[in-house]
C-alpha cells in the first residue's frame, strides 16, 4: 500500500496539515534520488523492456543497481561530450532501456528534452534549436520506421548539435531476426558531418560512477515540447524540484514498492516520464515496457491483458484512447493482481468508463495533469463512493487549484464560487512560475496573481471541492492525448488559392476523444471540392495526425465582431453532425436539437426523442463521447 490512504479528500487535507512540503527534506537532485533508491532496493527489478508483444517473448530486466550504473555511464559519457548542467541532450527514441539510460542521464549531466519520434524532420529541428541541443539520441536505421533518417536530416539543418549517438535496437532481437535485420536496415547516410557513435557500446566504457561532482541543488532538469504535433512548439522548463515532487505524489498517493507497472506510453509523455517513471525512482517499484512503439506496437493491444498476467501487473497509467482500444478485446488472462487503472490526458467517456469497470472488475480513476504544472494536478480518491464519474478529482497535496476570471496580464477578475465556471488556475511545487516557457515572450499573462498557471482550461469546483473540465479556453485540438495546433491546418488550407477563410477545430470521436475538422469559406466566385482541398491539406500539414478527417465548404464562417472565426459555432455544429450520424448508424430514433453551452458542463447536447426512442439505448450510444448530452423535455 502507498505511503498515505487517498481514499477520500479530507485525506488531502491530513497529508498537507501533516507538515509543509519544504518541511519534508526531499532528496534535491535527481541522482540524489535514485542513489537513495538504489541503497534500499538495489537487488530489485526496476525496468523491464521487451521488443515484442508476445507474453512469453524476451525482455530484458535491469535491477535498481544495474539501472543506476547505465544511467550514470550515461551521464559520464554525455559530460565527456560536452554536456554541462546548463547543456542540452535531445533524445529521439522509442522506448527501450537506452532510452530510460538517456533520459534519466541527461537529467545528472544536464538538462535533457526527450522529442516525439513521430513529428517529421522540420518540426524535430525546430524543437533541437528552441532546446540548444548539444548532445542528440536517436534510433540507428532499424526496419520499418523512419525515425533514424529524419533525425539525422534534422540535424543537418539544426544550429548547435555536435554529437549524434545511436541505439541500436537489434541487440534485444533472437534468432533469426538479429541475422535479418542487419541485411534489411534502411543504410542511413548522414550529411551533417557530425560525429556518429553507438550509444550502448559508448557508454559502457565509461565508469560506474559519477566522474563530476552532483548539481548542488534545484535547477532546469528538462524540457518538454508542447503546443501541438504540428505547428511551432513550446518547451516547458522543468526543475529537478517538481520532478520530484511528481514522483512523491505517485509514490505516496498511488503505488508502493511492492507494484508493478506497465507503461505503454511514450517517453516524450509527462505521464510517462514524470509519474511513472520519477514514482519508480522514488520507490524503488517494477516498470515494465511492452515493445519501443508502446500502444502503437504490433499486438500490444491483442496481447495487454496476457502482458498483465505476465508480469503481475498491478497498475496502469493509460489514457481514454488506450482503455478504448482495450474493450474491443476480451479480458483473455488472468488479471486479478491488477488493481488500480489511472487515465488522463483527455477526457473519458461515462460509458467507456463503466464498460471498463464492468469488464475487468478494477477500480478506474480519472485524473488531470498538464506540461507546464510538470504533470499532475489532480485525481479522484479510491475509496468506495468517493470518486465522481466525469470529474477529474480533487487537488492533489501541496497543489492549491482555482477557478478565476482574469485580464489578459494575469489580473485577477473574479474568483469564481462553488460551480461557476472559470479558468483553472493551479499552484503546485511542478509549477516554475515565471519561467514555464524557454521563450520569455511566452511566460507572459501565463500567471494569475503572479502564482497560479493559468491552464487555458475551463472547469468548475463543486462543494465537495472536486475539478470538473467544462471546456478549453485555449484553442488546441486534442486527439488521443496528443496536441494539435489548429493554426497549422488553418495556415495550409488558407493557402489554397480558393480559400478565403478557414476554421479547423476538434469534433467529438468516440475513440480518439477528438478528430480535427475544419470549415473552409471560399473566395468569392471561387469553384473547389472537398476532394481537392483534402488532397491539398495531405500534401501540405506536416503531421498525418493533423490533417483533418472532415472538411466542410461553408458560405460564410461564423465570425466575431472583429473579424475573427467564432469557433463556438463550429463546435456547436461538429457536436450535432456527429451525434446525429452516430444515432443513425444505431438506427435510433432521436437526434440533436441544439448544442448548447452549460454553465456546469460545458457544451452539451439536447436530445429530441422520436416516438420509438429507446432511451437507454441512446444514453449507451452517446456515452461513448467525452460531449454531455441532456435530453429536451
Amino acid at each position: 500500500m502507498p505511503r498515505y490512504p487517498f481514499l477520500e479528500a479530507a485525506d488531502r487535507d491530513r497529508i498537507q496539515d501533516e507538515m509543509s512540503w519544504d518541511a519534508r527534506q526531499m532528496p534535491k537532485t535527481i541522482y540524489q534520488l535514485l542513489s537513495r533508491t538504489v541503497a534500499a532496493h538495489g537487488t530489485r527489478p526496476a525496468f523491464s523492456f521487451q521488443i515484442t508483444s508476445g507474453p512469453q517473448d524476451r525482455a530484458e530486466t535491469l535491477t535498481w543497481t544495474a539501472f543506476h550504473d547505465r544511467a550514470v555511464q550515461a551521464a559520464n559519457l554525455f559530460r565527456s561530450l560536452g554536456i554541462n548542467e546548463t547543456d542540452t541532450v535531445a533524445f529521439v527514441l522509442p522506448n527501450s532501456n537506452e532510452t530510460l539510460f538517456a533520459l534519466i542521464g541527461g537529467t545528472i549531466a544536464g538538462v535533457v528534452a526527450p522529442i516525439n519520434a513521430l513529428l517529421d524532420a522540420e518540426n524535430i529541428t525546430t524543437i533541437l534549436d528552441e532546446t540548444k541541443a548539444k548532445v542528440v539520441v536517436t534510433l540507428k536505421g532499424f526496419p520499418k520506421t523512419d525515425v533514424a533518417q529524419k533525425v539525422h536530416a534534422a540535424v543537418a539543418q539544426a544550429k548547435t548539435v555536435e554529437h549524434v549517438l545511436e541505439v541500436d535496437l537489434n541487440r534485444y532481437l533472437t534468432f533469426p531476426k538479429s541475422w535479418i535485420v542487419p541485411i534489411i536496415r534502411p543504410r542511413v547516410k548522414p550529411t551533417h558531418g557530425l560525429p556518429v557513435q553507438n550509444f550502448y557500446r559508448a557508454l559502457r566504457g565509461q565508469p560506474t560512477t559519477l566522474t563530476f561532482s552532483d548539481s548542488a541543488g534545484d535547477r532546469v532538469a528538462a524540457l518538454f515540447h508542447t503546443g501541438g504535433t504540428t505547428g511551432r512548439p513550446k518547451v516547458v522548463q522543468h526543475l529537478y524540484s517538481g520532478m520530484i515532487y511528481n514522483g512523491w505524489l505517485g509514490t505516496n498517493l498511488l503505488f508502493d514498492t511492492e507494484d508493478v507497472l506497465i507503461c505503454a506510453l511514450p517517453l516524450f509523455h509527462v505521464f510517462a516520464v514524470q509519474v511513472e517513471v520519477m514514482a519508480a525512482l522514488t520507490n524503488g517499484c517494477h516498470v515494465v515496457f511492452p515493445t519501443p512503439a508502446g500502444y502503437r506496437g504490433d499486438g500490444v493491444f491483442d496481447n495487454f491483458w496476457k502482458l498483465v498476467e505476465r508480469w503481475g501487473i498491478t497498475f496502469v497509467l493509460t489514457v481514454p484512447t488506450a482503455i478504448a482500444a482495450k474493450m474491443q478485446r476480451a479480458v483473455d488472462a488472468d488479471v486479478s493482481s491488477l488493481k488500480i487503472v489511472v487515465s488522463g490526458s483527455a477526457p473519458l467517456p461515462v460509458e467507456l468508463f463503466n464498460r471498463f469497470e464492468k469488464a475487468t472488475d478494477v477500480t478506474l480513476l480519472e485524473g488531470y495533469g498538464l506540461t507546464e504544472a510538470t504533470c499532475l494536478v489532480s485525481c479522484n480518491p479510491m475509496g468506495e463512493g468517493k470518486k465522481k464519474i466525469g470529474s477529474v478529482g480533487v487537488p492533489l497535496p501541496y497543489t492549491d487549484v482555482r477557478i478565476l476570471h482574469c485580464d489578459g496580464d494575469g489580473t485577477v477578475l473574479k474568483d469564481c464560487g462553488i460551480d461557476e465556471v472559470g479558468e483553472i488556475c493551479v499552484s503546485s511545487p511542478g509549477v516554475y512560475v515565471g519561467h514555464t516557457y524557454t521563450e520569455p515572450a511566452k511566460n507572459r499573462g501565463l500567471y494569475a496573481a503572479n502564482r497560479f498557471l493559468r491552464t487555458g482550461d475551463l472547469g468548475r469546483l463543486d462543494e465537495d471541492g472536486y475539478l470538473w473540465i467544462t471546456g478549453r479556453a485555449k484553442d488546441v485540438i486534442i486527439r488521443g492525448g496528443h496536441n494539435i495546433d489548429p493554426a497549422e491546418i488553418e495556415e495550409a488550407l488558407a493557402a489554397h488559392p480558393a480559400v478565403a477563410m478557414a476554421g479547423a477545430i476538434g469534433q467529438p470521436d468516440s475513440f480518439a476523444g477528438e478528430l480535427p475538422c475544419v470549415y473552409v469559406e471560399l473566395v468569392e466566385g471561387a469553384e473547389v471540392t472537398v476532394e481537392e482541398l483534402r488532397a491539398f491539406a495531405a500534401k501540405h500539414i506536416h503531421e498525418r495526425a493533423a490533417v483533418p478527417k472532415h472538411i466542410a465548404i461553408v458560405d460564410e464562417l461564423p465570425k466575431t465582431a472583429v473579424g475573427k472565426v467564432f469557433k463556438p459555432e463550429l463546435r456547436k455544429e461538429a457536436i450535432a453532425r456527429v451525434f446525429n450520424a452516430a444515432l443513425a448508424d444505431a438506427g435510433l430514433d432521436a437526434k440533436v436539437a441544439e448544442v448548447m453551452d452549460s454553465k456546469k458542463r460545458g457544451l452539451t447536447a439536447r436530445l429530441e426523442a422520436g416516438p420509438a426512442a429507446d432511451r437507454a439505448a441512446v444514453k449507451k450510444a452517446l456515452g461513448e463521447f467525452a460531449i454531455p448530452h441532456e435530453w429536451r423535455d
